[in-house]
């Protein structure tokens, strides 16, 4: 253990800090932390553990999701610029047109989005639970925001209910091409194709596997096979090395690299944790109407 490492240990037992971090996050960020998982698992996570100071490795809206289930508790923000493109590519204003417009109207937003789009939600969803989440709903119309993606994913599993979405998606899933993918299955022809549902459709069409990062990670070592293209967020392969040290993984025709995810180093975890100086603020009227739909969606879960 080097002496930063060390150093960041001994501040959080001292201050009582829980590190909480994305998968995508550097793997040295990753080994450091005390509860690793996806946007579901932290954002539940966050509400279970008992330490009132929480340090989440992430970006923007999952410090806010934390923030919004806990509001008791100390967020602290270890790089303040870590955010999320997609969280912001859906409007208030749209969410409006469209209640207007449609009397059986479910708006469904993904986890990734600011807290001003989840307070106007009626419930909030992850990739894990979108499906099962949608699925359940009495409403027959889906307003599926911001990512245009996942929600494509989820109506083709439910054909008895109309979707409409907003342009978002996330720039890291959206550059692998189905160019890529086919050269890295002509590359490695025995290996499964395991994919997020943050892809294109094409690329979804070409995988053995669509899942969140949880699922990929647990459908790696369910499958028989040795060797797996994976096409999600590089930071994905420190936890299926990790798990699965006899198999062998290989990117989906390009490193898929979030540079948000990456800017989270050791030396800010540890500025942060001696200073606590830039924590997660939200208005308390955000805060009541988000949680919401973030409770709605742990309950449906």
């Amino acid at each position: 253990m080097n002496q930063l490492v060390e150093k960041i240990e001994e501040l959080k037992r001292e201050k009582g800090v829980a590190v909480l971090a994305h998968y995508y996050v550097r793997d040295e960020v990753q080994e450091i932390a005390d509860h690793v998982g996806d946007s579901f698992f932290l954002a539940e996570m966050s509400t279970k553990i008992d330490e009132q100071k929480i340090l989440l490795c992430g970006v923007s809206f999952m410090l806010e999701s934390v923030k919004i289930l806990s509001p008791d508790k100390t967020v602290i923000i270890p790089e303040p610029s870590a955010d999320c493109p997609m969280a912001h590519m859906a409007s208030v204003g749209d969410i409006l047109k469209m209640r207007e417009k449609y009397s059986d109207l479910a708006v469904v937003c993904y986890v990734n989005s600011t807290a001003e789009i989840k307070s106007n939600s009626d419930v909030c969803v992850t990739s894990t639970n979108a499906l099962k989440i949608v699925s359940a709903l009495p409403n027959k119309q889906i307003y599926f925001i911001p990512d245009k993606n996942l929600g494509m994913f989820v109506a083709a599993q439910c054909p008895d209910k109309e979707f409409f979405y907003s342009d978002g998606h996330c720039y890291v899933h959206s550059e692998l091409t189905s160019g890529m993918l086919l050269s890295a299955k002509k590359e490695h022809p025995k290996a499964k194709v395991l994919v997020h549902p943050e892809s294109k459709p094409e690329i979804i069409a070409l995988a053995d596997y669509t899942g969140s990062t949880s699922g990929i990670i647990k459908m790696a070592g369910e499958f028989e096979e040795d060797e797996f293209i994976i096409g999600t967020e590089s930071g994905i392969m420190y936890e299926l090395k990790k798990h699965y040290p006899g198999k062998t993984f290989y990117s989906a025709g390009k490193e898929q690299v979030c540079e948000d995810m990456k800017s989270i180093t050791l030396e800010k975890i540890y500025d942060a944790l001696k200073n606590e100086t830039n924590t997660v603020e939200l208005p308390d009227e955000i805060i009541k109407k988000a949680k919401t739909s973030l409770t709605r969606m742990l309950e449906m879960s």
